[in-house]
This record gives C-alpha cells, sequence and structure tokens, in this order.
C-alpha cells in the first residue's frame, strides 16, 4: 500500500548517545529509535540510545522478560522521541518467579530421576534381603535334615539300614520327605495317564520320580501304600525310595520316588533289541519271580498279604542293566485278606489294559488271578527271540485300542488266543516256552498253572542253560 511505502521511505532523525555509535549524537533511520536500560556485570545501570533498522526492528523491540540480564528496552517512531524514553531495570526475579522458570522443570525432574532412583534401590534391597532370608532358611533346613541323612550316605546304605533295622516296610517318613525336599528334577521321561516321570538326582545318584496329576490323589495314595506293605522290597519289584507331598505355592505335587533304570520299559526294549533264548529265559524268570513274591502271603506278626497286580503289560515292566527285569507301576494293585478271603476293593471295578486281561476279567464272572498278562508279556518276548517284527497280543483279531466288548468277543466268546509261529517248533526252548504258556491261558483259571509252578519250571530251564542270573 501507499502507507507502506511511505513507511519505507521516511527516514527519522534521533537523539543517539552511549555505546551504540561512537561519538554519535543523532542518527538517521528508516526503522525506529530505541532507549535501553541494562546491568553490568558489576550491578550498574547503563542507559543506551539509538537508531534501529526497519528490518528486525519490532522484534528486537520486544526484548523477553526473562532475558538471562536485567534489561529493559522501550522504542519510538517519531523524531528525537527517545529523548523522553526513561526505561527501568526490571525488579530482581523472587522466590515465585524461580520455580516459574526454566528451573523449576530442572528441578520437577532432578527430583522425578531421584524417586524413581530410591525406590528401585528399595526394590532391589527387599528383594536381597528375602533371598537371603531363604538361603539361610535353606541352609538351616539342610543342616537339620542332616541329622536324618548324614553326608556321605547313598541310597543303597538308607535302604539297607531300614531292612536291617525296621519292619521292612521302607524308609523312615522323615527321612523320605527330606530326600524328596533334596530331589532336582533334571528332564522329563515319561507320560501316563495318572501323570509324569522325571529323571531326577539326589547327592548325584539318579533316581525316578514320578509326578501324579493333582486329581490322581487316590492312586498316589494306593501305590505309595503298596510300595510300603511290610517285606515288599525284592529285586525284580522296582525300588521305592520315598514318597511326599510337595506343595510349589502355584500347585500341589504328588512325588513317588523310585530306582531309575535308563533301559526303560520291555516295551520299547523289544522294539530295538533281538533277544536270544538266554536273554529271553533271563527276562522270564525274573518276571516269574516279582510275581510268585506279590503273590505269596507271608504269615507273622508282620506279615506280607498276597498282592495282584491287576495291571501287568510291557510298558509297566522296566529293564535292568544285567539283563533282569523288575514289575512297576502297582497303582492298580490290590491286597487279599485271607483272613476274610476278601480283597480291599470292590470286586466289580474292571480294570487294567483290555488287550492283557484274562477271560473271566473281561467277563467279570471270576476273581481268580491275573496270570494271563504275564503269558501275553512272555509271548512278546518269544516274538522277538524268533527274530520278527515285534507286535501286540492279538493284534490281527482286534484294532489298535479294542474296547472290552472287542477284547470279550475275541477271548471269551470266540476262545481265540494269540497266534505263533510254526517256526517256535523248531527250537527246544522255545517249544518248552510254548508249552508253558498253552497251559497257563486256558479259559477255566483252574486248569492254569500257578505262578510258583511256572517260577520253578523256568528254573529248571535256565539251569539247563547254564545262565546266571
Amino acid at each position: 500500500t501507499l502507507y507502506s511505502y511511505a513507511l519505507l521511505v521516511k527516514t527519522l532523525t534521533y537523539v543517539c548517545f552511549g555505546t551504540v555509535v561512537i561519538d554519535c549524537v543523532y542518527c538517521r533511520t528508516n526503522g525506529q529509535c530505541f532507549a535501553i536500560i541494562e546491568e553490568d556485570e558489576n550491578g550498574e545501570a547503563i542507559l543506551t540510545s539509538g537508531c534501529m533498522k526497519y528490518e528486525g526492528s519490532h522484534f528486537q523491540c520486544k526484548d523477553s522478560p526473562r532475558a538471562q540480564t536485567r534489561r529493559t528496552i522501550e522504542c519510538c517512531d517519531t523524531d528525537f522521541c527517545n529523548r523522553d524514553l526513561q526505561p527501568t531495570l526490571p525488579p530482581p526475579m523472587d522466590t515465585g518467579t524461580y520455580f516459574g522458570s526454566a528451573h523449576w522443570l530442572a528441578f520437577l525432574i532432578s527430583m522425578t530421576v531421584c524417586c524413581c532412583t530410591l525406590i528401585c534401590i528399595t526394590v532391589v534391597c527387599y528383594y536381597r534381603y528375602k533371598w537371603q532370608t531363604e538361603r539361610q532358611r535353606y541352609h538351616r533346613d539342610l543342616e537339620q535334615d542332616e541329622a536324618f541323612i548324614p553326608v556321605g550316605e547313598s541310597l543303597k546304605d538308607l535302604i539297607n539300614q531300614s531292612q536291617s533295622s525296621s519292619s521292612g516296610s521302607g524308609l523312615p517318613l522323615l527321612v523320605q520327605r527330606t530326600i524328596a525336599k533334596q530331589i532336582q528334577m533334571v528332564r522329563q521321561i515319561g507320560k501316563g495317564r495318572y501323570g509324569e516321570v522325571w529323571l531326577g538326582r539326589w547327592r548325584g545318584e539318579k533316581v525316578a520320580v514320578k509326578v501324579f496329576f493333582t486329581r490322581e490323589e487316590a492312586s498316589w495314595f494306593r501305590e505309595t501304600e503298596i510300595y510300603q506293605t511290610v517285606l515288599m522290597r525284592h529285586e525284580n519289584i522296582l525300588g521305592f525310595i520315598a514318597a511326599d507331598i510337595k506343595g510349589t505355592g502355584a500347585f500341589t505335587q504328588l512325588l513317588l520316588i523310585t530306582d531309575y533304570h535308563e533301559n526303560g520299559s520291555l516295551y520299547d526294549y523289544l522294539k530295538f533289541t533281538t533277544l536270544d533264548t538266554q536273554s529271553l529265559l533271563r527276562l522270564a524268570y525274573s518276571a516269574a519271580c516279582a510275581l510268585c513274591h506279590l503273590h505269596t502271603e507271608i504269615y507273622g506278626t508282620q506279615g506280607k498279604p498276597a498282592i495282584a497286580h491287576r495291571d501287568l503289560k510291557s510298558k509297566n515292566i522296566l529293564m535292568k542293566k544285567n539283563g533282569t527285569c523288575c514289575i512297576a507301576d502297582l497303582g492298580l494293585a490290590v491286597k487279599f485278606n485271607s483272613d476274610t478271603n476278601e480283597v480291599d476293593v470292590p470286586l466289580s471295578t474292571r480294570v487294567g489294559t483290555r488287550r492283557y486281561m484274562a477271560p473271566e476279567v473281561l467277563g467279570e464272572t471270576l476273581n481268580k488271578n491275573h496270570f494271563q498278562a504275564y503269558i501275553m508279556m512272555a509271548r512278546r518276548c518269544v516274538t522277538g527271540g524268533i527274530v520278527e517284527d515285534h507286535q501286540l497280543p492279538y493284534y490281527e483279531m482286534v484294532p489298535a485300542e479294542p474296547s472290552f466288548e472287542d477284547m470279550l468277543e475275541v477271548v471269551c466268546v470266540k476262545g481265540l488266543r494269540p497266534t505263533v509261529s510254526n517256526r517256535w517248533n523248531g527250537d527246544e526252548c522255545l517249544r518248552a516256552m510254548l508249552k508253558l504258556m498253552s497251559e497257563c491261558w486256558a479259559h477255566n483259571p483252574a486248569s492254569r498253572l500257578t505262578i510258583l509252578r511256572v517260577k520253578k519250571t523256568l528254573a529248571k530251564m535256565v539251569e539247563s542253560q547254564d545262565i546266571k542270573i
């Protein structure tokens, strides 16, 4: 506009003194004149006047009131107008002004950092104190445990002491709880319908830890009770070490600690191992010894009742390093009371693995014994000895997961038994095993051989083959 153009070309005359222009009394400019007062380093007020160019004069005249130094600038745009300007210094910054400045922000940040640091230090100190307290308690418990289990004692020593100094029902309860508390879990090695099996370590010794699901407390209690039966320990029955209920805070663990056998179950062993005649007899004889010990009732003040396994199969038989085996998984076992001629479970309960059940169990007609399962296990061993593909009993007659009705139809109605190869008749040992099995899987339980008779027969076969067990 014309007005703006006039402002650009207009020149004004101002008073000039101070340090802006040396030896200047008057100055000319198309901008504004100013008068500024500021405080120097010594705290003295210095007044200065002069001219400013038009460019940027409006910004320079609007000086920030929060500048680093105390100063005040005033501007005007008429001739000699700055002679009448009398700027004054602003008052010193008080406390309220200080807290409203950038120093207040720095103060807040520093206080926040200090508080956070203090909180972190407090949390670290708390957890460190808690950790030290738990560690002291742990060491105190270990010292107390030494009263029950001295340093240097192995599991074998403890078990031998318990057998010689007690009734033969297992380790004392306090020793069992101490061992269970000191067990270190290594890795999971198996899983079943009742829980998981872990490899554990106790003072460097390998042990097997069966962890039952919480809902299977009855099974844990039953198996613990059976293992702790008086005079139960036998070299061909899985060695029981300890049992305990361990709480972890979030859930409860039902622990059953036994000997560890790295070869695994007979079921897995036969998949990768071919049995010769000596291996077959060694396995069959050791399994028969275990069953004979279970079935035998020992009379006396601290006697042992007759026990039936009720779930004998190749998966519940473990292989030992010396080629023999031991029977495991006694969760379904029952005791026989000779005084009342009764067992301690309902007679109508159908349990165990269907493929290995005896005819009277499938038909629920008689509660005689479960020796049929032993014969099925022995047949699997013989099949391995012939170097044929390992197969489950009745594999060609029933589905992979047979029902009770399937097994009832095959075993009871049709009266069928597992097939055998004609090559069995070509070997004297296998021919004797075939005869023994045929006498043990008769439909009528009264016609079957007893486990003691089977044990004696196998003992003669072992002796004839000069097998060392």
